[in-house]
């Protein structure tokens, strides 16, 4: 379970504030979006919440953790163990092929049926290649696989379909929605894309660093029977 409780966070020593005093529960194996306009402070949450950036004020306790009260090397120690990561910014090593890039998740929980990921991606013909020789959509593909590849227990995503047509952006995400219900991983996803939030668990709506409505869906959609 992932709670914050009063999270406050600012930039430009407190001169830019981005969150006010949000508070947010998401259960184990639960699939959350935070859903908002750019700029609302979706993207500084999730880094909060994951452990990426410190709040300013507050508490997150995920997976029993208490990561305010962590050093830098015990919040490294923490991501590395339990969170998956997938950003609007792909940060794939650019010496490294598609395979070595995923390989780099896998390794770090000995799974060795990683490929079956690049596969469902759609990129089982691009395991040679570099990100440089990638689309866009398809670095994003890489960043998601890799994520995956790591079978975290939290995973966190910043509009991860954003660099996707429409038909790959169902079909990745269809995909890693069956991947969580198998292994039973939480999901928490930034999104300003209302139609997505349909698929989620429940919805949690930001808007100028604070939470303004969280609603439940009784029956989320298939990826497949959303808007795009």
């Amino acid at each position: 379970m992932i709670v914050g409780r009063g999270i406050f966070k600012a930039y430009n020593k407190g001169a830019v504030k981005v969150l006010n005093g949000v508070s947010v529960d998401i259960e184990d194996s639960e699939f959350a979006v935070i859903l908002g306009a750019s700029g609302c402070g979706k993207t500084t949450l999730l880094s909060v919440l994951s452990g990426l950036e410190r709040a300013d004020g507050g508490s997150v306790v995920c997976n029993d953790c208490d990561l305010s009260d962590m050093s830098d090397k015990q919040l490294t120690e923490f991501r590395r163990k339990h969170v998956g990561f997938v950003f609007q910014q792909y940060y794939l090593l650019e010496h490294l092929t598609v395979d070595g890039n995923v390989k780099l998740g896998a390794d770090l929980v000995n799974n060795k049926d990683y490929r079956e990921i690049i596969d469902a991606v759609g990129l089982s013909g691009k395991l040679k290649s570099k990100p440089s020789e990638l689309s866009g959509g398809e670095q994003q593909r890489v960043c998601i696989a890799r994520a995956l590849a790591k079978k975290p227990n939290v995973l966190f995503l910043d509009e991860p379909t954003g660099a996707l047509d429409e038909a790959t952006g169902r079909n990745v995400l269809d995909y890693i929605m069956k991947l969580k219900k198998e292994l039973g991983f939480t999901m928490i996803m930034v999104t300003h894309n209302g139609h997505i939030a349909q698929t989620a668990d429940s919805v949690i709506n930001l808007n100028s660093g604070k939470i303004v409505g969280v609603q439940k869906n009784p029956a989320p959609k298939s990826a497949y029977k959303i808007g795009w």
